[in-house]
């Protein structure tokens, strides 16, 4: 075959070259992994561009056109981890297979090639194997659709079959992909570049699809197919934009796995203002599932997560990304919560079981796919298994959702009885590798084993049978590799092997100069049965997997519901633990505009000053009750914790609305339907944004989008521009959320000069983070209390941040110069701040006197502290003693 002859002529186009620009050009966007044997090859431009980004050598194979055709490759059984690599760096990869065995290519003659196909094109969005994948996120594919001005979102999580879809105008669509972070949106061919910044803005890919993936008509037959249903109303009530953008993430699939769909949940229809919505700046700003440096580490998700699953976790952080503003589930979910606070005992012993359940949603997707192998079939039955050891511990009067999920982890023995009964403890990875049905589950594929495996006990007992049929002691039954397996005797006892009645079973086969060999039927049987053993074993098993596999598919939505019920159970279970450690209350949940937080604190910032052993956080006050004073003023210096009081409130309604319990003392929250956060400064260079753009950007979009629901913090407003500038836009910004948008505010700021606001504007309250000044030095107290800030104190800020002595003693003469100005006011401030010296003219400050050190100052200066024993220790306190005279 092809495949292993020499390069051909310059000129020629070998047959495998062939095969590969054929397959190449039907995939033109992808890398083409071509298998070769035990590698997959990549050739040409797909070669360059592998080589650079996996950082593997780049070597030639042949010459096409006159050229070195540039080469190189990656071992299948490491493919994971390149691929993983690639995908990473944006790339797509189409995995060619060969489709038959090298020897039925040799068959048809020498320069036939192996048959190959692409079996799957491998993309960002389209993830299933745990290697590929972060177990506690999902992995997103996401499609959108745009219809005579209507627009729609529809997602995916091909590894779980998450499905669903909501109304998306274009202005919602950025909120959108920050909430989800698809790692793949599709759209329509001819996207501009907005859309693609939002998408590369929320970590995706974009692909660009034709039109006709898109069309609305073929989406819906589409849809009702794969679903066997005559119409779509059992699904929800979706528009047009949402069946097309649901009908192309269903065509994607369809394609990047050849016709092989996944298990897909029937798609969920998200109403609008289901949930919080929440921009990209906040969800930036609150650090919600990400810290600003881009990891977990800091952000609210790793504070809180203390599930045991990896679905747990999944679910955990889908729910922070999208609270909930439905008040009957939310109550629901605090219901169980608190269930299990009060039962410790009983969620001690869930949690004790969930550590034992594996990750049945993804395994389930790669049986689905025709991609799971043994392993994966294990973890549905040790899953289902723990399930209903779970089930059985939620007995007796339970919350709703703990007896939703009772009742979906029960009667599922219909399904691990065969899995049970099938699989061995511990099963290989991979179906060909065998050994993982258990022995006695069938009984030709036991018969097969032993003859794999106890071939010569077989042979044995065979001749031991002939030899006492016949009466010859000496009957040897021997092998080689021209005869096979045969029965040897001596040319004596040959003649009563050739008599009747033994002639009529043994057939004479040879003859030597001292033995006559013989064969018999059953012998000859045998002999096939025992060479075939051990492939005859693995297409048993094969068959025994494809029959699981098939029964598990069957019952794929009961095993769904399963696992979700697991998930909310493991979340439910992480929140009272959570609850429990941290000492968190029960949230009042209320319809309105209430907004009452009696001791709340920062939950990340809490843990992470008792992971230092500093002081304990200090607990705040928060009211925002519409009607009252729902908007507040805070001021105060830098480092005395504004910015963090401000976003501890809004996590205490994120949280609230997720379903957990909230750090404080007590709280009672009216929905917050819109949640908006503008907090510290940041440019963007690329699209030519400076820090103040970006910061007057963010609160146009605050101005023009919050509603009566919303709960708005917003931190320095007007600060990155001159003073009167920033001054003007912060009084109008302030007056325009009380007056407009009538919506929950907290407002901090330096401007002082607001505070006088509170004369005219009722609902505005103003409130300081107090501080304390000692010898010189501020004292955070971090207390928020009624009352404004009369300074800021930045030089002291300043001076514990580390400012030369110089500089700082400097900002302090042009401070006080600066306040004597502005109590003065008109010619004479300005005459002030002319008569400023110029601080290189300044004489240094003299250094003080310095008074002869004591005896016991110069003794303690020569002392080495580490050279010195406990003994040595002691005596040098007597001496000190000693040097420091009697007492008086």
């Amino acid at each position: 075959m092809d495949d292993s002859t020499p390069d051909a002529p310059a000129a020629a186009v070998t047959p495998m070259m062939a095969q590969y620009l054929d397959l190449k050009g039907q995939y033109p966007d992808a890398l083409l992994f071509y298998r070769m044997g035990d590698f997959y090859e990549m050739f040409f431009d797909d070669a360059r561009a592998a080589a650079a980004a996996l950082d593997i050598a780049l070597t030639k194979r042949g010459k096409h056109a006159g050229d070195d055709i540039p080469m190189c490759g990656v071992p299948v059984h490491a493919a994971e981890g390149y691929l993983l690599t690639l995908i990473r760096k944006g790339f797509r990869v189409a995995v060619c297979e060969q489709m038959e065995d090298p020897a039925e290519a040799k068959k048809r003659g020498a320069k036939s090639v192996v048959r190959r196909d692409v079996v799957r094109l491998v993309t960002p969005g389209t993830l299933t194997e745990d290697t590929l994948l972060d177990a506690r996120r999902h992995n997103y594919l996401a499609a959108w659709a745009e219809i005579r001005g209507e627009g729609a979102l529809a997602w995916l999580d091909v590894s779980t079959g998450d499905f669903a879809a909501t109304a998306c105008p274009r202005p919602l669509l950025g909120p959108m992909l920050a909430r989800l972070a698809p790692r793949e949106l599709l759209c329509a061919q001819g996207a501009d570049a907005p859309l693609r910044e939002m998408v590369e803005e929320s970590g995706g890919v974009l692909t660009e699809l034709a039109g006709a993936s898109f069309d609305s008509q073929s989406a819906e037959h589409r849809l009702k197919g794969l679903y066997a249903v005559s119409t779509l109303e059992a699904f929800g009530g979706f528009g047009r934009a949402e069946i097309a953008a649901l009908g192309a993430v269903v065509d994607y699939v369809e394609v990047t796995q050849k016709g092989k769909l996944p298990m897909i949940r029937p798609p969920q229809h998200e109403e609008a203002g289901g949930t919080m919505q929440i921009d990209a700046a906040t969800r930036r700003n609150l650090e919600i599932t990400r810290s600003l440096s881009g990891g977990r580490e800091g952000a609210l998700l790793q504070a809180v997560d203390r599930t045991v699953t990896g679905a747990g976790a999944r679910l955990l952080e889908a729910r922070l990304s999208s609270p909930s503003t439905d008040l009957d589930t939310i109550r629901a979910r605090h219901d169980a919560v608190a269930h299990l606070i009060e039962n410790r005992p009983r969620a001690d012993a869930l949690r004790a079981r969930l550590r034992g359940v594996p990750d049945m949603e993804r395994a389930l997707t790669r049986l689905s796919l025709e991609r799971g192998g043994p392993r994966d079939l294990a973890a549905l039955r040790d899953g289902l298994a723990e399930g209903a050891g779970i089930a059985a511990l939620l007995t007796g009067a339970l919350p709703d959702a703990l007896a939703e999920a009772a009742a979906a982890l029960s009667g599922l023995e219909d399904i691990t009885a065969p899995l049970e009964a099938a699989l061995v403890a511990e099963p290989p990875l991979l179906a060909r590798d065998g050994g993982f049905i258990a022995a006695g589950h069938h009984a030709d594929l036991d018969e097969v084993r032993r003859l794999r495996d106890e071939g010569r006990g077989v042979i044995a007992s065979l001749q031991a049978g002939y030899a006492e049929a016949t009466g010859i002691p000496s009957l040897k039954i021997k092998h080689n590799n021209v005869l096979g397996y045969f029965i040897e005797t001596t040319a004596t006892h040959a003649e009563k092997m050739r008599r009747p009645p033994q002639s009529e079973t043994f057939i004479h086969r040879q003859t030597t100069a001292n033995q006559v060999r013989f064969t018999t039927v059953e012998l000859s049987g045998l002999e096939t049965r025992i060479l075939n053993a051990g492939g005859r074993a693995l297409e048993l098993e094969r068959q025994l997997f494809e029959g699981l596999a098939a029964g598990v598919r069957a019952c794929a939505a009961r095993i769904a519901a399963a696992a979700r019920a697991l998930a909310g159970i493991d979340l439910a279970c992480g929140f009272a633990d959570l609850a429990d450690a941290e000492d968190w209350v029960r949230p009042v949940m209320q319809a309105g505009g209430a907004f009452r937080i009696e001791g709340g604190r920062h939950p990340v910032v809490e843990q992470a000053l008792r992971r230092a052993g500093d002081k304990p956080f200090v607990a705040n006050d928060c009211d925002l009750t519409l009607g009252e004073k729902p908007v507040w003023l805070v001021t105060g210096p830098n480092m005395a914790g504004k910015s963090t009081f401000l976003r501890q409130n809004a996590l205490i309604a994120l949280l609230a609305q997720a379903g957990a319990f909230v750090p404080a003392r007590a709280a009672t929250i009216g929905i917050v339907t819109q949640l908006f956060s503008r907090v510290g400064a940041a440019d963007d260079l690329a699209r030519g944004r400076s820090t103040f753009m970006v910061e007057m950007v963010e609160t146009a979009a605050i101005l023009n989008q919050a509603g009566p629901g919303a709960l708005v913090i917003l931190d320095e407003i007007g600060r990155g521009t001159a003073t009167w500038d920033g001054l003007s836009i912060a009084w109008a910004t302030l007056e325009h959320l009380h007056d407009a948008n009538r919506c929950r505010t907290l407002f901090a700021t330096h401007y002082h000069e607001l505070t006088t606001l509170t004369a005219r504007l009722s609902g505005l309250l103003n409130a300081a983070v107090t501080v304390r000044e000692w010898q010189g030095d501020v004292i955070f107290l971090h207390e928020v209390r009624p009352g404004a800030a009369d300074r800021s104190y930045g030089v002291q800020v300043a001076r514990l941040a580390g400012l030369p002595a110089a500089v700082i003693d400097r900002a302090r003469h042009v401070l006080e110069t600066l306040e004597e100005g502005d109590r003065a006011g008109g010619a004479r401030a300005a005459t002030l701040i002319d008569d400023l010296p110029l601080f290189s003219v300044r004489p240094p400050a003299p250094a003080p006197a310095r008074a002869a050190p004591s005896a016991v100052e110069a003794r303690l200066r020569e002392v080495l502290p580490d050279t010195l024993s406990p003994r040595d220790a002691l005596d040098l306190i007597y001496e000190l003693r000693d040097l420091l005279g009697p007492d008086t």
